[in-house]
């Protein structure tokens, strides 16, 4: 009777770890769908100025071209402008449950937007004062995107051009 237990222990243990690794393949086919995510930067518009902080307002395009619906927690980037680094920044909604984040359904399209927030101190009195005068009309962003799923999360680089 003895052995009959430990088989049947060793069984269920075998069954666990089989039902566990099938659904970790099951969350991973969502990835390719995940990683087909499309970033475009929409704009850079100033929000207000101060003498050494200005606030502009950063709007991604995001585009799902997969068939799967799902939803950005985090897009961290660094912003360009005229090939100047300007700073680093973050479009966060990791607080917020996964029901309550912007969907993005199979084949749409959603405008995501930013705060961004430039110190003179750090781009110096020239690049500040023709941000704020809106001069500089050519920006750039690199950075990761992160798509999430039900069941799966994946992490995207992009670059884009405005």
């Amino acid at each position: 009777m003895g052995l009959q237990s430990k088989l049947t222990v060793y069984a269920a243990i075998v069954g666990c770890l089989a039902l566990m690794g099938g659904i970790v393949y099951y969350a991973s086919l969502d990835n390719v769908s995940l990683e087909q995510v499309e970033v475009e930067l929409a704009n850079v518009a100033l929000r207000e100025a101060g003498e050494d902080e200005a606030k502009f307002v950063v709007t991604f395009l995001v585009k799902n071209p997969s068939e799967k619906t799902y939803v950005v927690p985090v897009i961290a980037y660094q912003l360009y402008a005229n090939d100047v680094l300007l700073g680093s920044g973050k479009y966060s909604t990791e607080d917020v449950a996964l029901p309550g984040r912007a969907q993005i359904f199979a084949g749409g399209e959603v405008p995501l937007k930013n705060t961004f927030i430039l110190n003179k101190s750090e781009v110096g009195s020239e690049i500040y004062q023709s941000m704020i005068s809106n001069e500089i009309t050519n920006f750039m962003v690199e950075g990761t995107i992160t798509t999430q799923s039900t069941w799966s999360v994946a992490e995207t680089e992009f670059r884009t051009e405005k």
